[in-house]
């Protein structure tokens, strides 16, 4: 399942938001620092409106929807790195998730302290992208000083990581991430067991007040232009607004987010971000047991994609009977898709496209 960690300074919304998006969470999202004393983790179903679709045109018994599991991670402060408040703690949570949400603030409040004394969203960015950096200089550092003497030794795996962690060592000395840097799939896989922070894709999350959701301000300008500098994304939220979606049915719901000029929430802006920053798809089964969502990474061919359902599949993979979507839901049935030669037969070369609806054969 995939995970990402929430995080960021003290007060600038970052467990308010996680509770909103997971409504069952129990998070303390009081006026404090580190309120947030163990990470949270809550499960939430992907928003995915073809599920119903589908389930109508197969008339199935149960809708299952991807997941997605949020982290919320004690806060972070200067120093963190070097175990500051409740650094060392925060910094092993991170490593374990896939991508990071780097929540900011973008609002003024005379009622919510700010860690620093003032809102800055670039040099709160700024805080924690260093924290983060430092605490992987040393890591790197300690993981060179174990392989030189494996290397003097000639140990090819040894060397050729150190010569990896030398190309890495100068950025994190500038206090840059290592996602700046390109890997081969081979050095990827060399490093992955290091879980460097500053290599997880970030999504740098603005939060703002409900007024300035659809519009952003001047702070969301400044951390946008900080985000373009480091090829990061940026996507606009509103804790406060999300806290009262949790209240409302889907009409309400629909018709507060009009109210405010956006179409959706926050949680699926952030999940939609999610998925285009780590090259994720969704494919889709249906029939009158279940329809499902499955994710997937961009790319992967038939055999893979039916693998995530059971190893079997892609074990004893023969063939894989595909539709678009749009094809399936104009067509009313599956059967009328087969009738207008829509339905094609694709075998173990086919790379799954978003939104395919996919029924596989295979031998067991």
């Amino acid at each position: 399942m995939l995970r990402a960690g929430i995080v960021g300074l003290p007060n600038v919304g970052k467990s308010t938001l996680f509770n909103a998006v997971v409504a069952n969470a129990k998070a303390d999202a009081a006026n404090f620092p580190f309120c947030t004393i163990e990470p949270n983790v809550g499960v939430v179903a992907v928003p995915d409106e073809r599920l119903d679709v589908l389930a109508k045109i197969s008339n199935s018994a149960k809708v299952v929807p991807t997941r997605i599991e949020f982290v919320d991670i004690a806060g972070l402060v200067k120093g963190a790195s070097k175990g500051e408040g409740l650094g060392n703690q925060f910094l092993a949570n991170i490593r374990e998730v896939d991508a990071i949400i780097h929540v900011v603030r973008c609002f003024d409040s005379d009622d919510i302290i700010h860690v620093s004394g003032s809102v800055d969203p670039v040099r709160d960015m700024e805080v924690i992208n260093l924290e983060l950096s430092l605490a992987d200089l040393t890591q790197v550092e300690r993981r060179v000083e174990r392989l030189k003497k494996q290397a003097k030794s000639n140990n090819k795996e040894a060397v050729a990581e150190m010569e990896i962690l030398e190309k890495i060592l100068p950025i994190l000395n500038e206090g840059k991430a290592v996602r700046e840097l390109e890997f081969t799939p081979e050095e990827e896989e060399i490093i992955k067991p290091l879980g460097l922070l500053t290599s997880k894709p970030v999504i740098y999350a603005a939060n703002v007040s409900d007024e300035d959701l659809a519009t952003g301000n001047q702070w969301v300008e400044g951390v946008k232009a900080e985000a373009t500098k480091q090829n990061a994304m940026v996507v606009i939220v509103s804790a406060q607004v999300e806290s009262e979606l949790v209240e409302l049915g889907p009409e309400e719901k629909a018709e507060f987010l009009e109210s405010l000029g956006v179409e959706e929430g926050g949680l699926q802006s952030l999940i939609r971000a999610t998925y285009e920053l780590l090259g994720l798809r969704t494919y889709l089964t249906t029939g009158e047991t279940e329809t499902r969502a499955w994710t997937i990474i961009a790319g992967m061919k038939a055999p893979q994609a039916a693998g995530v359902i059971h190893s079997d599949f892609e074990r004893g993979f023969i063939r894989a009977e595909t539709v678009a979507y749009n094809d399936l839901v104009s067509c009313g049935s599956m059967g009328a898709a087969k009738e207008k030669g829509l339905v094609r037969a694709e075998g173990k070369e086919y790379v799954v496209q978003e939104g395919d609806v996919l029924l596989f054969r295979f031998n067991v």
